[in-house]
């Protein structure tokens, strides 16, 4: 897969309700950013990312549409079983071994209406992406 400054990464399960809304707003945001590439990964593939990810996810505990730009924000899951393998250790454990150097999450709240202020989350999306672009500059 090729990847570039103008990727987001899209993380979205759309069989739950409450982690659905990524994956429900791609097609708008792929009719209002022509210009970038949107790339939806499962957590528990392997993924083949540049070293400054930007990723669209629903993100819990936010009152609105946010960019979080470290991971250490964010407090990991309680796992139980190797099925429980989320997104936010996958990322942790790329970081780790350096295959990313930063990660730019632009999070939508859980519960959010499909209605939500596009606007907005455009804004945050492209914000990330230049930053992405002047990482990689």
């Amino acid at each position: 897969m090729h990847t570039t400054a103008r990727t987001v990464f899209v993380f979205g399960n759309p069989d739950l309700s409450e982690d659905a809304l990524p994956m429900h707003l791609l097609p708008h945001l792929q009719r209002m950013l022509s210009d970038v590439s949107f790339v939806t990964l499962d957590p528990n593939e392997e993924w083949d990312v540049p070293e400054h990810m930007v990723v669209l996810d629903t993100v819990v505990n936010v009152p609105e549409i946010t960019t979080v730009t470290d991971l250490d924000a964010f407090m990991a899951a309680p796992r139980m079983t190797c099925h429980d393998f989320d997104a936010y250790a996958n990322l942790m454990l790329l970081k780790k071994l350096g295959a990313i150097q930063r990660v730019t999450i632009v999070g939508i709240p859980p519960g959010t209406a499909e209605s939500t202020d596009i606007a907005r989350l455009v804004e945050h999306l492209r914000a990330a992406l230049e930053d992405a672009h002047a990482f990689h500059s």
